[in-house]
């Protein structure tokens, strides 16, 4: 076991700066992506109208500017997530300091997507929230949140 894991070691140590790109780029796109598909062109108008109808729904406030929160919320934080790191190779602090307030208000964002949208989710057994892609995008955002661009 022990050369096995050895020669696995030796062969993936090349790549360990790099493994981390790989949730940095997936989880920016997949938030760019999901706020992207809520702006107010021509043909993504329903997805934002149907936010803003469910938003209404269950009483939140000034739903069109909840609406534009998370929007923006999910467009800049995707672009952040990615944009912090690239930064970081250059100016380790300020890559560090996007990364990390990025993935801050992408954790409270997701927080509520479950307080707000998903509460029956954690009814046991949790399966939906298990299996859901928010709960992984969640916990990528977590990760950011506490490594930053270590």
């Amino acid at each position: 076991m022990k050369k096995i894991n050895a020669r696995l070691d030796s062969i993936s140590s090349p790549f360990n700066n790099i493994a981390p790109w790989f949730f940095r780029i997936a989880l920016g796109i997949a938030f760019f992506l999901h706020g992207y598909k809520k702006l107010p062109a021509p043909f993504m108008m329903e997805e934002q109208h149907r936010m803003v109808t469910w938003f209404e729904s269950i009483f939140i406030p000034m739903p069109e500017v909840f609406v534009s929160i998370v929007i923006l919320v999910e467009i800049l934080g995707g672009v952040g997530i990615i944009l912090g790191g690239l930064i970081g190779l250059f100016a380790s602090q300020v890559g560090h300091f996007i990364t990390r307030i990025s993935a801050l208000f992408l954790v409270i964002l997701m927080f509520n997507v479950f307080y707000i949208g998903h509460p029956d989710w954690f009814v046991w057994p949790p399966m939906k929230l298990l299996t859901s892609e928010q709960m992984f995008l969640f916990v990528l955002s977590i990760y950011f949140l506490i490594r930053g661009n270590k």
